[in-house]
């Protein structure tokens, strides 16, 4: 494995650890060029949202989702720091307007239930909630402990 790819396996595993200090070291580290890939500025975008630096997430998000335009996760993070600040409609307009990559993903229609939910649009959320369970039954746990969801959490 070369330095470089470490530093990205690296950087990942800090990130599951919440540990995003190291997160930007790795990254950092890293040569000039390999800062635009893909994979790596979904990694910078994931730091950025753990650490709830949500416009600076958001800016890269949207750059993310613009040199990916096809690929989900810009779509998400993009989407998920909108609602995160209170820009919900905006986040669902996003998702659904998105590439046909979305719906291949359990969160999608995780998000989109959420957004539902927080819009008051408890039918459509519940609908959404049904189909990521469907794709990933660990997210019904998660679900029941999701504060966007406790209009609805009677009925999951």
């Amino acid at each position: 494995m070369n330095p470089h790819d470490r530093s990205i396996l690296a950087a990942q595993g800090y990130l599951e650890l919440g540990m995003y200090s190291e997160v930007w070291r790795e990254l950092n580290s890293l040569p000039a060029e390999m800062l635009s890939r893909g994979d790596v500025m979904e990694i910078f975008v994931l730091s950025l949202m753990g650490e709830k630096r949500w416009d600076d997430a958001l800016a890269l998000a949207r750059r993310l989702r613009e040199k990916q335009p096809t690929e989900a996760g810009g779509f998400i993070h993009e989407a998920y720091c909108l609602h995160e600040l209170g820009r919900t409609k905006e986040a669902l307009d996003l998702l659904t307007h998105g590439p046909p990559s979305l719906q291949e993903r359990a969160v999608f229609f995780y998000n989109v239930g959420c957004y539902h939910a927080r819009l008051g649009d408890f039918t459509s959320a519940l609908v959404m909630l049904e189909r990521s369970f469907e794709m990933d039954s660990t997210l019904k746990k998660s679900a029941r402990r999701d504060p966007d969801l406790v209009d609805v959490k009677d009925l999951l």
